[in-house]
């Protein structure tokens, strides 16, 4: 408790939360992208259960990793070398779930391109997903974001509790924003397109940090705004051209 209150009155102690808040809500932003579409191949009753569960277990396993932050801190330990190049738990972690990611995007984007992908690409059948294995996939890259994440925090700061409350308040704005993103993703369907690509592009990034380069996430995050942007952009332009067909055809209907 006393702990608790002398963090309370020290000012940098709130400059390092509000710094790792920010920091934990834009990690957990490739998270939240990955669970909406995901959650988008469901059926509509299951889709705000799997987003509810997906985040929470983001939660959960968040919590747990700050639980073990001397196991944490030894996964950026070396444990093998290849050609001179030292590989530790988290970069495996990192390159595996990059690799998914990188699967997973192209998966998408060959059925959203052909909805009757060949047997010899991919997976036979229609992009059709259950709820189990969206909930396993879900997990398997919440593991993924939240070693990131934990490791992010950890070399942020070395106050447990600042720790738990970031991670707490980033994953209740995922949640907030859990439904309005997946509701926009799935209302506009070329905004899907462009966060596939998103996804492609996190996945080369988790990869390249697991080899080693590291990518500033500032350059990625603004490459993400800017081309969210343009499709924003677009968007306007292309309501603007329906309302302006839809009002030439009410100027050229007969009067009664």
């Amino acid at each position: 408790m006393d702990t608790l209150i002398a963090l309370a009155a020290d000012p940098a102690a709130w400059a390092a939360l509000a710094m790792l808040i920010a920091m934990e809500v834009v990690l957990g932003i490739d998270n939240l992208i990955f669970i909406a579409i995901l959650t988008n191949k469901l059926p509509e009753h299951q889709r705000a259960r799997a987003r509810r569960i997906g985040i929470g277990l983001a939660l959960i396993l968040r919590l747990v990793l700050l639980g073990t932050i001397a196991f944490i801190v030894r996964l950026t330990t070396p444990v093998f070398n290849v050609f001179g190049q030292a590989f530790s738990w988290r970069d495996l972690i990192l390159i595996a779930g990059g690799l998914f990611l990188v699967w997973k995007a192209t998966r998408e984007i060959h059925h959203r391109v052909d909805p009757h992908p060949t047997p010899d690409m991919f997976e036979s059948g229609a992009a059709q997903l259950g709820y189990a294995a969206a909930l396993s996939q879900i997990v398997l890259l919440d593991l993924v974001f939240s070693v990131d994440s934990i490791i992010t925090a950890v070399g942020m700061t070395d106050h447990v509790p600042i720790m738990v409350i970031a991670v707490v308040v980033a994953v209740l704005v995922m949640l907030m924003a859990a439904t309005p993103l997946s509701n926009f993703i799935s209302a506009n369907p070329t905004i899907v397109m462009l966060a596939l690509a998103f996804l492609m592009v996190i996945g080369m990034a988790l990869i390249a940090e697991g080899f080693g380069a590291h990518v500033p996430k500032g350059y990625i995050y603004a490459a993400m705004a800017f081309s969210a942007l343009v499709e924003g952009l677009n968007m306007l332009d292309r309501r603007a051209r329906q309302r302006l067909a839809a009002q030439r055809m009410h100027d050229k209907a007969p009067s009664p």
